[in-house]
């Protein structure tokens, strides 16, 4: 079994919307501190598909006291995975599943006193929901508006319970649903979550100045255009989260950078610690990151997305220097701390140590 990967039985099989359903887990009694999550965090899940090992990542949409492990799969044109949880799985049937990770994340104070904002679009809600849920259980004198955007109202995942958490929690959460091919009166919430829009509803619905922190999840247009709306109205970049699910692929120059930085590499010796044993490699270009060449040697190193969004694959550096060509899954403070994602990896000094147990 690789590295972090547990064999947990599928309890529940619920259909959210038409193409979506999510998955709850039964987790066993020994396991029950290793799958212990914070909101916004997300689980690696692993299954053979006609014969191909296949790896995605799923936030966790339910929160801590809730006392569950779900996620919610939504079916995407061509997706292997997506596809197949949506068609196949069944209650009853076994899934690999990797411990929750991802920094996408945020501490709640019992005393705190704050506002918190979200921009969702489609499936990004289901991190975005854990945080709500969370926040609102945890912090009785903190409020939370959620800004959602989806194509319908068939679309919108977890419509019900956004629903109830409102008439629960009324006077401190608020929710408002965008939606692109449906018009309602108000034509403020006609239409996609765009720059536009975002600018809009910084001047009307939510003051800026009173944001303690936002979160952002969705497509990437929707993330870069709430990210670039709270930024240019004053919102600290250090109180602006995001969880990306996809990035654009780079440059032409960003690629002649990396394809320079590999060869450059070529021959370094790194030692990688994984399950407590030591591996040597030397480092092969042809392989371009310290992940790829670790597998082509037969290490167990975990992985999923492979895109530097996941940090499945994240890595202490206990000695020597790498250079990550992307980062998209790891925060400033872990960065601080020298963690980097392997897949994005590649060593700079001639002596390179990665703890993958750290």
């Amino acid at each position: 079994m690789p590295a972090g990967f547990h064999p947990l039985e599928i309890a529940e099989v619920r259909r959210e919307i038409r193409d979506a359903v999510s998955l709850r887990f039964q987790v066993p009694d020994e396991l029950a501190e290793a799958f212990r999550y914070t909101p916004g965090q997300h689980i690696t899940l692993r299954a053979t598909i006609d014969g191909e090992d296949v790896r995605r990542n799923y936030s966790i949409c339910t929160a801590p006291q809730d006392k569950e492990l779900r996620v919610a799969i939504k079916r995407v044109a061509g997706g292997q995975f997506s596809t197949w949880a949506n068609t196949e799985l069944t209650p009853g049937q076994m899934l690999d599943v990797m411990v929750p990770h991802g920094s996408f994340t945020w501490q709640f104070d019992p005393s705190a006193s704050r506002q918190y904002a979200a921009f969702a679009g489609g499936s990004g809600i289901t991190p975005i929901l854990s945080l709500v849920k969370t926040a609102l259980a945890t912090e009785p004198d903190s409020r939370f508006v959620l800004l959602y955007g989806n194509r319908s109202s068939d679309s919108v995942m977890f419509l019900e319970e956004i629903a109830e958490l409102k008439n629960y929690f009324m006077g401190r959460f608020q929710c408002f649903h965008f939606l692109e091919d449906e018009e309602s009166s108000v034509e403020l919430f006609n239409g996609r979550l765009d720059a536009e829009k975002i600018g809009e509803i910084l001047s009307s619905i939510v003051e800026p100045e009173s944001i303690d922190v936002a979160f952002i999840c969705g497509p990437g247009p929707m993330m870069d255009a709430a990210e670039s709306g709270l930024l240019g109205a004053g919102v600290p970049e250090d109180k602006i989260l995001i969880e990306r699910f996809t990035v654009g692929k780079m440059s032409a120059e960003q690629l002649q950078v990396a394809r320079e930085l590999e060869q450059s590499a070529a021959g370094k010796p790194v030692v990688l610690t994984i399950d407590g044993r030591k591996r040597k490699i030397t480092f092969d270009p042809s392989k371009e990151t310290i992940l790829e060449n670790a597998r082509a040697a037969g290490v167990p190193a975990p992985y999923a997305c492979k895109a530097g969004v996941c940090a499945t694959c994240r890595a202490k550096v206990r000695k020597g220097e790498v250079k990550m060509l992307q980062n998209y899954g790891l925060s400033p403070e872990e960065v601080e701390q020298g963690y980097v994602l392997t897949c994005q990896a590649v060593p700079v000094s001639d002596e390179v140590e990665l703890d993958f147990d750290a």
